[in-house]
C-alpha cells in the first residue's frame, strides 16, 4: 500500500518537494493544503500560491483554510486520515489536536541545521550573520517553534556571494530528495528521532524593514553579507541628503582608511567608495534614491555631485 500523505506548503520554496513525492509509486498525496489566494506583487491582483499552482498542474485536490486551526480543518485531516503529514513553510502554525492525526507525525523540512536558525528566516539570518555553512533538517513537528525531533540533515557551504534567493533555490531542490529518503526510513522505522538541544539554539526571526538599514560603522564584510542575506526584501538602505537610498555593493580588497563611517570618497579608479567600520571600505556599485530609478555608481557620482566630507546616513 502506497504511503498516504496530505503536504502542506505556500511558496516556491516546497514546489519541488510536492513533485518529487507526487511523482513516487510507493507514495500517494491525498490532497493539498495551501494559504488561500492573496493579494500579490506591486499591482496587489489576488493570485494563487506558487504549490496551488503546482498542485492543479499534478491533478491533486486543494484545501485551502483561512485558518487551520478551525473545526472545519480539524474535520478534513480527521476525514482523510493520511499517513504522514509533509509540511515545508506552510506559513500557520499548527494547533496540537492536528498533529496527532497522522500515525508518522507531521514531517518538516526547515531550512536550517536545527537548533540553529529556528523560525522564518533561516535562510536570510544564516547569510547575514556571515555564516559558511547551512543545510536542511527534516523534523517531526511538536508544539513549538521549530523544537521537535530531528531525523535527518543535509549540509551545504554558502558561496561567498551567495544572496538569499539563490541560496534558497539550492536548498529548496535538495530539500525533494531529502524528504523523500525521511519518509520512506521513517516509515520501515529506521529513523531514530534525535531531541534537539535547547541550549545550542538561535533564532531566525522574521524580516522587519529596519533589519535593512545600514549602520556605518560595522566593516563592510559585515555590512556586504546583510545585502546578500536581506536581498530582495529588506534588502540594504541608508540616507543621502534626507533621502532614503537602496545600495549594492561589496567589500574592497586589500584597501582600508581613515576618516569617520559613512563618508563618501568618489574615485576615479574605483568608483564611489564608502568608509565603514574598522577602516574597512565598501565599493558601492548601484544606487536608487527615493522615487528614482536605479543607476551605477558613476551615474549617481555625476547625478549628485558629492563634495567632501559627505556622507550616506547623516
Amino acid at each position: 500500500m502506497p504511503l498516504r500523505i496530505v503536504f502542506c506548503g505556500t511558496p516556491a520554496f516546497a514546489v519541488p518537494s510536492l513533485r518529487l513525492l507526487n511523482a513516487q509509486p510507493d507514495f500517494k498525496i491525498e490532497g493539498v493544503v495551501t494559504q488561500p489566494d492573496r493579494p500579490r506583487g506591486r499591482g496587489q491582483e489576488v493570485a494563487a500560491s506558487a504549490v496551488k499552482t503546482a498542485a492543479i498542474a499534478a491533478g491533486i485536490s486543494i484545501y485551502q483554510p483561512e485558518k487551520v486551526k478551525s473545526d472545519e480543518a480539524l474535520e478534513y485531516f480527521k476525514r482523510v486520515a493520511p499517513d504522514a503529514v509533509v509540511i515545508i513553510a506552510y506559513g500557520q502554525i499548527i494547533p496540537g489536536r492536528l498533529i496527532e492525526i497522522p500515525r508518522l507525525g507531521w514531517i518538516n523540512v526547515h531550512a536550517s541545521l536545527l537548533p540553529k536558525y529556528r523560525g522564518a528566516a533561516p535562510i536570510n539570518w544564516a547569510i547575514a550573520n556571515g555564516e559558511t555553512r547551512t543545510g536542511l533538517t527534516a523534523m517531526r513537528i511538536d508544539a513549538g517553534l521549530d523544537t521537535g525531533p530531528t531525523l535527518l540533515k543535509y549540509e551545504t557551504a554558502i558561496e561567498p556571494d551567495e544572496t538569499a534567493p539563490q541560496l534558497a533555490a539550492r536548498l529548496a531542490d535538495a530539500g525533494a530528495p531529502l524528504i523523500v529518503e525521511t519518509l520512506r526510513k521513517l516509515d520501515r522505522g529506521e529513523i531514530a528521532p534525535a531531541p534537539q538541544h535547547n541550549s545550542q539554539a538561535t533564532l531566525a526571526p522574521p524580516l522587519k524593514k529596519e533589519d535593512g538599514r545600514i549602520d556605518w560603522s560595522i566593516s563592510a564584510y559585515k555590512t556586504y553579507n546583510r545585502m546578500r542575506g536581506f536581498d530582495p526584501w529588506p534588502g540594504a538602505f541608508t540616507t543621502f541628503r534626507g533621502k532614503n537610498c537602496q545600495i549594492w555593493g561589496k567589500p574592497l580588497k586589500p584597501i582600508s582608511a581613515g576618516g569617520a563611517p559613512g563618508i563618501l570618497l568618489p574615485t576615479q579608479e574605483d568608483g564611489l567608495l564608502v568608509i565603514c567600520g574598522a577602516g574597512t571600505v565598501l565599493r558601492v556599485e548601484q544606487v536608487q534614491l527615493e522615487g528614482r530609478n536605479r543607476v551605477t555608481d558613476r551615474a549617481f557620482m555625476n547625478g549628485a555631485r558629492i563634495v567632501p566630507g559627505e556622507r550616506f546616513g547623516a
